[in-house]
């Protein structure tokens, strides 16, 4: 059955979680302020939209589940997601195929758009409306679709995003949706087999390797605060690459990075409560900090309180997800 929710969020952990349906594995945020994010998911037959407002900068980990494809464009007038080291320009979309992981960073305050879709539905519908083979690379692709068809595509999107946002009914009944979808379906065959395709440089494809690769590492010995020669010998590459890959996928430096996931691991574990009674200063060290005054120095640096604050505010959480609208479904 079609549904959908629009939310916004106060807390990076409740929009990470909701960015689940989204493919997001991991989200770190890089800037410093309040967070505030607003997400609206629709669920039609066969399609997932999403579309979203960011106030600060982040790095997420996107991993696209068998069998589906990610179409991810921009909206408005703000800069799009950086998708492996590569910015999606205006006029642009981006497809990312079954299997695949790669990170998207904002450099600031951000709007995007994102269409799910199995992928043999997408081979189905352009086969029969192309009259031909129709297949998409599982690999990142970034598409120049003509203008009048990027047009059309995003105006459906939009229109279809719009209409949950003012709380119109119109998209509640499975005949509307079911109409809506052939028309997105339609749109998305026409941009992807008229318009012009390019992949990232080979160099820029080892680089997104090399950072997914790091990712998984990370995630193994999340506690950890790796030197350089314990990530660059796993891995096989050199301390230069690891630099030179770091920079352009995650527009930071390897040490910096891992610094900012440990230091987001502790400001998780203070706002769910510390349920296991430990005090910051263990929960600290759990996470491989030993300077505690220089900890809670960058700790209040990067979130804007003292971590004693963040204890509070967790001991006694309030709504940090509102959902304003909508009904929900299982995408």
């Amino acid at each position: 059955m079609p549904g959908s929710v629009t939310s916004v969020f106060s807390e990076l952990e409740d929009f990470a979680a909701a960015l689940h349906e989204e493919g997001c594995l991991d989200l770190l945020v890089t800037g410093r302020g309040e967070f505030r994010a607003r997400l609206t998911q629709v669920a039609l037959h066969r399609l997932r939209l999403g579309a979203a407002e960011e106030r600060l900068p982040r790095i997420a980990v996107v991993a696209v589940p068998a069998e589906m494809i990610l179409v991810s464009l921009p909206r408005g007038s703000e800069p799009a997601p950086i998708w492996g080291g590569l910015r999606i320009r205006a006029g642009e979309i981006m497809t990312l195929g079954a299997g695949q992981r790669l990170h998207a960073r904002t450099d600031g305050p951000c709007r995007w758009g994102s269409i799910w879709l199995p992928d043999l539905e997408l081979v189905r519908y352009g086969s029969a409306l192309t009259g031909g083979m129709f297949a998409v690379p599982s690999a990142a692709r970034w598409w120049r679709p003509r203008p009048a068809t990027g047009r059309h595509l995003r105006h459906l999107h939009a229109a279809a995003i719009g209409a949950i946002e003012s709380r119109s009914t119109a998209l509640i009944g499975a005949e509307a949706a079911h109409g809506l979808e052939q028309q997105l379906i339609g749109a998305l065959v026409e941009c992807l087999s008229q318009g012009a395709a390019s992949e990232a440089a080979p160099a820029t494809r080892q680089h997104q390797d090399v950072a997914v690769r790091f990712e998984a590492l990370l995630q193994t010995q999340p506690d950890r605060s790796l030197r350089v020669a314990e990530i660059c010998t796993p891995l096989g590459v050199s301390a230069r690459t690891l630099r030179i890959c770091c920079e352009e996928q995650l527009g930071m430096g390897p040490t910096e990075y891992v610094r900012r996931r440990r230091m987001q691991l502790v400001h998780r574990a203070l706002r769910n409560g510390n349920p296991d009674g430990a005090s910051i200063s263990a929960v600290a060290r759990r996470y491989g900090f030993r300077g505690l005054g220089r900890f809670a120095a960058d700790y209040r640096a990067l979130f804007g309180e003292l971590p004693s604050a963040t204890l509070r505010r967790g001991s006694g959480q309030g709504m940090a997800r509102l959902t304003l609208h909508g009904r929900h479904s299982r995408m």
